[in-house]
């Protein structure tokens, strides 16, 4: 199979738990690119938190964000967009405020945060974004649901960062009972992403491809988190990094090695390594245009 689309997840796979990007990474990135391949970020980051990361990567193109919902080049010019309503984005902060946690509403252009409402050692040190040098725009404040009647916003995500792990499963339950609207995505033990309804990383990214003439076997997924898994499932080669949970591992065609031991690197220079330059192909007629 000739792999014209790379797609990676951010966290986990190109950076770090200390939000950092290996220089073999970047490296690595660059050399696939050189051969003409397609490489897109896939993340439930918001866009401009990703944005910085692809300039990172000197990636150009239009990049997957906000779990999906919201994809773009350019802040200003998106490819695609959906939103959660107004008085739906207040209602379900509203909902959320009722539980343990965290709060936070993620827009193209900054976030709300809310003042985390329990006194977890755990959930104090989580963190939305690993690496600070990637942050945008936040507002932080004691209410979000309080601040969105002065100031009323749709948003394409929001998240919450959860004491209490079995929370998360009872929301999402909740959640799909209570609003046609939207779908609720577990991130990992503690967190959760609610989205507009039919939203998710792996339609978005077909909806990337299919406008770039690329078909789904032509796509390798990058992934380390739960929410990676139905990109990994159907793309043409599932990659799963070394740390991944073990549920992500099992729908992976290939589990590469951890980011301390290179795993992405490593991954792709074996992979692409034999493939020819995808211009090289389009002349010798291999693929079409």
């Amino acid at each position: 199979m000739i792999y014209r689309m790379m797609a990676l997840n951010i966290d986990g796979s190109v950076v770090n738990e200390n939000g950092k990007i290996a220089k073999e990474t970047k490296e690595a990135i660059e050399y696939v690119q050189n051969k003409g391949v397609q490489v897109t970020l896939v993340t439930s980051r918001n866009f401009a938190s990703a944005r910085k990361v692809a300039k990172a990567l000197k990636i150009d193109g239009p990049i997957i964000t906000h779990g999906g919902a919201y994809i773009a080049a350019e802040r200003d010019r998106p490819l695609y967009v959906r939103k959660i309503s107004e008085a739906l984005t207040y209602e379900i902060t509203q909902f959320l405020e009722g539980f343990p946690g965290q709060v936070q509403l993620s827009h193209e252009k900054q976030s709300i945060v809310g003042k985390a409402n329990n006194q977890s050692k755990l959930t104090s040190t989580l963190s939305w974004d690993r690496d600070s040098r990637f942050l945008y725009s936040k507002q932080y404040v004691n209410v979000v649901s309080d601040h969105l009647l002065e100031n009323p916003l749709a948003v394409p995500k929001i998240s919450v960062l959860l004491e209490h792990k079995e929370d998360v499963w009872d929301i999402a339950a909740s959640l799909k009972g209570m609003y046609e609207e939207v779908d609720a995505i577990p991130t990992s033990e503690h967190t959760l992403d609610i989205l507009p309804k039919g939203v998710s990383k792996l339609r978005g990214l077909l909806y990337l491809s299919e406008r770039l003439g690329i078909r789904k076997e032509q796509i390798v997924m990058v992934g380390a988190g739960i929410d990676d898994v139905d990109a990994i499932r159907c793309c043409g080669l599932g990659v799963a990094m070394g740390e991944a949970p073990r549920e992500v591992k099992a729908h992976a065609d290939w589990v590469t090695r951890s980011q301390d031991l290179k795993g992405l690197p490593y991954f792709i220079t074996e992979l692409f390594r034999k493939q020819h330059p995808i211009p090289f192909l389009k002349k010798m007629n291999i693929i079409r245009s």
